[in-house]
């Protein structure tokens, strides 16, 4: 419905782009976005892992679950998607995706003003992991759910222990 307030109607402003104007970000101040995707084999109780290679920027040798840094504009279960199919192979689709946790860090690499980490749950995908990125991950497996790795980045850690035991919930990291 438009119009004008006058005669009942409601004032619409028309948009002559496809996105809506916007003020430009303070990227100065901005927290990183970042999706992450816990792929969970129920029949056998696994899920998909990826060692940090030795020479990666963050973290390096530690265990992690497929993540990443979302795109401008890019919605988070997208992020999500493209990120798990980047370093794993890995095909789900956005409306398979279930939060699983959240995660908000005050810092971070690559992140001064902290993150946001959105950690995804996934019970349907198609392909099998392989390593996508060799020149950041040592390698990309299967492993029991019972038997995760002690060598893990500590905020994905508590997001996938706290998955498996059924927990949806918010970490905090690095506030005061």
């Amino acid at each position: 419905m438009s119009g004008s307030p006058s005669d009942g109607g409601i004032a619409v402003n028309q948009q002559t782009d496809d996105q809506p104007k916007a003020l430009r970000p303070a990227l100065a101040s901005m927290t990183l976005l970042v999706a992450a995707v816990i792929v969970h084999d129920r029949a056998t109780d696994r899920v998909v892992l990826l060692q940090r290679g030795e020479n990666a920027t963050f973290a390096p040798g530690k265990w992690d679950l497929p993540v990443g840094k979302s795109e401008p504009g890019e919605p988070i279960t997208e992020t999500a998607v493209r990120e798990l199919f980047e370093e794993t192979g890995l095909t789900v689709r956005p409306e398979d995706l279930k939060v699983a946790h959240i995660i908000h860090g005050a810092w971070g690499v690559e992140a001064p003003n902290g993150f946001l980490t959105v950690v995804f749950a996934a019970h349907a995908w198609t392909g099998e992991p392989e390593n996508r990125e060799p020149h950041k991950h040592s390698r990309v497996c299967w492993v029991d759910a019972g038997a995760i790795p002690g060598n893990f980045v500590d905020t994905t850690s508590s997001a996938l222990h706290g998955y498996i035991a059924g927990d949806t919930d918010i970490s905090l990291d690095g506030w005061r």
